[in-house]
């Protein structure tokens, strides 16, 4: 059997993709500009900090990328990213980083839009609250969330709580319901 090797550009893959080096866009593909609302040549050798709502969303989410995205590794994370014209989406994020010592050194990204709503009560939550319920969609522990971001287990359950009140849920039960349902509309939607 003679098995043909073919190589693909970044431009012929049909997905939103991005090639970074120190959370510095170096490549992207016309995908990802468009999800974002940009021209591509407008984000090359730009900081990935003009997509997120806030730099404290570009800084916090570079502390759980450092910390969880050793080389070679496939990280994931969702979250709430921003378009050029101010509209907010959820996204899911996947990445590979390709240096051991270094995670932002180079690493490709993959950007799925989420079908979630960016609600007044997505708005209203936190980026550290929107960060912790990324980690507790993980099936992470509030011990484990704890050690990650270096705060107390008493800080993570206060900040469920406080989720799920802005949300109007009751219970953490209800919280994690409501993050899995809306992921789970938008793998319908892919399908």
């Amino acid at each position: 059997m003679n098995t043909a090797q073919t190589t693909f550009t970044l431009s012929e893959l049909p997905v939103p993709l991005v090639f970074a080096t120190h959370r510095v866009i170096r490549d992207c593909n016309a995908e990802f500009a468009v999800l974002f609302g940009y021209d591509r040549a407008t984000l090359v050798n730009k900081s990935f900090a003009r997509l997120y709502p806030a730099i404290d969303d570009f800084v916090r989410t570079g502390e759980m990328w450092r910390d969880n995205l050793p080389g070679g590794a496939v990280y994931y994370d969702e979250r709430i990213m921003a378009a050029t014209d101010g509209r907010r989406f959820w996204c899911r994020v996947r990445g590979r980083s390709h240096n051991m010592d270094d995670p932002f050194a180079a690493a490709v990204y993959c950007f799925e839009p989420i079908a979630r709503p960016v609600s007044t009560a997505n708005r209203g939550l936190t980026g550290r609250q929107r960060q912790i319920l990324t980690l507790v969609a993980q099936g992470k522990t509030n011990a484990a969330i704890a050690e990650e971001l270096g705060l107390s287990r008493r800080t993570i359950e206060m900040h469920r709580l406080r989720m799920t009140r802005a949300l109007g849920l009751a219970n953490t039960a209800e919280l994690i319901a409501w993050f899995l349902n809306s992921a789970e509309g938008s793998a319908e939607q892919c399908r």
